[in-house]
């Protein structure tokens, strides 16, 4: 399960709430002065849990501003995109001379590596995500054009704001493998969300989109054993061709994705010492492979070990 860090000034001293939550504040997300707009009576909560590289921040407070200088921006360590998406309240974001403000059913996007200032003017509960830079960096995308801007109304924007909505509400119930593969979607609909606000929808990030769609629902149905090329085009509504067109040039056909993936699923749980009771005929079945001979030769080819000499190992 997904392990949760929670503050809460519930337990702080009245008289000290405001300087702990602008320490909290700096300390959490790398670097941030905060202004709580005079007011001196004052509560807050965060509760922070990850999926993979995706960090996922649920912040209720009251009123409050918060800014990043340049010299923040310059000693910060990782740099990530950061989303603020709002269920109650309202954010304004001002980044590279433009602002953009998000209730409830939008999204923001800017940028840990630049200068942003963030209104939050009256009580709010977002959720903030925080996506490793590296991860969503695209040839031919401008990100900075996509900085400060609302997203989430419609289209793949809001099916984003959804997945990460529903993946912060599951994570206490997710497994560290399965809390991997929801940050993956994340980072594959921002990245459409974002070619899709640059206005770069081509043939080729189209055919990337069914990628992206192919990979998400195989990660969907991987303990699925009647997981297959048909029914995935049922599922995703497009022909066989579609498919074996989206992973042209990938190196592999989709059956071998979806082979490697199992895997890669098995050899976590053959790494882990919790697994080490379970029989390794369970963990291939659980994963969707059809029968344990099978599995072992396909561990064998890929590995150069059985499944138990790897686990011995």
């Amino acid at each position: 399960m997904a392990a949760t860090t929670v503050l809460s000034t519930d337990a702080v001293p009245a008289a000290d709430r405001a300087p702990q939550w602008c320490e909290w504040v700096s300390q959490r997300f790398g670097g941030l002065e905060s202004d709580l707009y005079g007011d001196t009576d004052f509560d807050g909560h965060i509760a922070s849990s990850q999926a993979g590289d995706v960090i996922l921040t649920r912040l209720e407070a009251n009123r409050h501003r918060v800014l990043r200088t340049a010299k923040m921006a310059r000693t910060s360590e990782t740099s990530y995109l950061k989303i603020v998406a709002p269920w109650q309240g309202e954010a304004v974001v001002q980044q590279g001379g433009r602002e953009a403000s998000a209730r409830a059913g939008a999204w923001v996007i800017y940028d840990t590596t630049g200068t942003y200032e963030i209104a939050n003017p009256t009580r709010v509960d977002h959720l903030i995500v925080m996506v490793p830079q590296d991860a969503l960096r695209e040839r031919g995308l401008d990100l900075q054009g996509t900085m400060a801007r609302r997203l989430g109304a419609n289209g793949i924007s809001r099916v984003a704001l959804e997945t990460m909505r529903n993946t912060y509400l599951e994570l206490p119930n997710m497994s560290e493998a399965a809390a991997r593969g929801a940050g993956e979607m994340i980072k594959q609909l921002l990245r459409l969300s974002l070619l899709e606000l640059a206005g770069q929808e081509t043939s080729g990030t189209q055919r990337e989109a069914l990628r992206d769609r192919i990979r998400s629902y195989v990660h969907q149905h991987l303990r699925d054993p009647e997981l297959s090329v048909d029914g995935i085009a049922r599922a995703l509504n497009c022909s066989r061709r579609h498919l074996y067109n989206a992973f042209a040039g990938e190196g592999e056909s989709i059956a071998a994705y979806i082979q490697g993936e199992r895997l890669k699923a098995c050899i976590r749980d053959l790494q882990q010492g919790s697994a080490a009771a379970r029989p390794i005929t369970d963990i291939a079945l659980s994963w969707g492979f059809g029968n344990a001979s099978h599995f072992s030769r396909v561990f064998r080819d890929h590995t150069g070990k059985t499944p138990r000499e790897f686990r011995g190992s």
